[in-house]
């Protein structure tokens, strides 16, 4: 059975996308990520990105489209991507390096986790509002 993360892209007022630095571990520390994280047993999709969000970001969000399926990971995971906006807090990082809003043009001037590089060209036709 395969293994559930969930990713959310968030989109704020201005179209800009929520870039996250990774802290750890070390083979994936510095690489930019969208926020999310495992689904715990008996947690929906839904209600683990909420939870995620707000353990790494200090935010509560709310989910909107889902960001094409399954994409792949290594192992027995997959990341479900879904548009999001904050609809409370002010995003800080708990758990990562840095954070970074970034405009349609700034959004590949960061260096992207390979696993999330084409969910973020997916995103970027969204950018502009969820």
């Amino acid at each position: 059975m395969k293994k559930v993360v969930v990713g959310a892209a968030i989109l704020d007022g201005d179209g800009r996308l929520l870039a996250a630095q990774r802290a750890e571990p070390p083979e994936l520390a510095g690489g930019w990520e969208l926020p999310g994280g495992k689904v715990d047993p008996g947690e929906d999709d839904h209600t683990a990105l909420v939870r995620e969000c707000l353990e790494e970001l200090g935010v509560v969000v709310a989910a909107g489209t889902q960001v094409g399926g399954d994409w792949p990971l290594t192992g027995d995971y997959v990341l479900r991507v879904w548009l999001a906006r904050i609809i409370e807090g002010e995003p800080e990082a708990k758990e990562h390096l840095e954070l970074r809003w970034l405009t349609a043009d700034e959004l590949f001037d960061v260096a992207w986790l390979p696993a999330d590089l084409p969910i973020v060209r997916a995103v970027q036709g969204h950018l502009g509002g969820i």
